[in-house]
């Protein structure tokens, strides 16, 4: 029995209108769809009129646990699609362990590009661009201060993923290890509220003390000015 094939589907980051088609088809001929949260999953494939036979839970709390399944199924000539619940799979989110596994069993694994937080930004940035360094998400204890240290040597444009409730604390650390640099800042990405906020640092800790900070953010640091 030949094996199946493994299908990386980026999906929307926000606005459901963002999928591209050959996801859809995709989504729609696939048996299985490993995804993070089935509820969030559900929604877009009840949209689009997609019923895969089965559809799994693949999150970082059990990915080791998972991934033999899933491996199984491909094994036995299922084809199976990888989704998170938005944007890219694999970067900052679950899906290296399992592309790993698979390759090492000689299944093939196709890239189905779509939506990304990273590309979204980069897209709309007021400085060069042409350069970067993906940071995602700074570990929160253990390694960060040599992180921060990294980003404010590094001599071109970085780009961070923080949550609500870091979002603050981040833009306080960026501005001790870096002082003043330009930034854009996203928060909710294609969704109804999206803002997106240009400035230095400083005036970015203002805006946002005195707005709300509900949402998820991605920023983009400019290195410093040259003298």
């Amino acid at each position: 029995m030949s094996h199946g094939k493994l299908y990386i589907v980026a999906t929307p980051i926000g606005n459901l209108e963002d999928i591209t088609f050959r996801a859809v088809k995709t989504l729609k001929q696939v048996d299985v769809v490993a995804c993070e949260d089935t509820r969030v999953t559900r929604i877009l494939l009840d949209k689009y009129g997609m019923t895969p036979q089965k559809i799994i839970s693949h999150h970082q709390h059990n990915e080791k646990k998972s991934i033999p399944g899933i491996l199984n199924l491909l094994q036995q000539g299922y084809t199976v699609a990888l989704v998170s619940d938005a944007g890219t799979p694999v970067i900052s989110d679950p899906g290296n362990g399992l592309v790993r596994e698979a390759v090492k069993a000689g299944i093939p694994v196709i890239p189905i590009p779509g939506p990304s937080a990273v590309t979204t930004l980069l897209s709309v940035c007021h400085f060069p661009v042409d350069m970067y360094t993906f940071e995602g998400f700074l570990p929160h204890k253990k390694g960060r201060q040599t992180r921060l240290q990294q980003l404010a040597d590094r001599a071109h444009v970085t780009v961070l993923f923080e949550s609500t409730h870091r979002i603050l604390k981040l833009l306080e650390e960026i501005q001790v290890y870096c002082g003043e640099r330009d930034l854009l800042v996203g928060r909710e990405l294609t969704k109804i509220h999206e803002t997106l906020f240009r400035g230095t640092v400083s005036e970015a800790l203002s805006w946002f003390q005195d707005h709300p900070v509900k949402g998820e953010f991605v920023l983009i640091v400019a290195p410093p000015v040259k003298k």
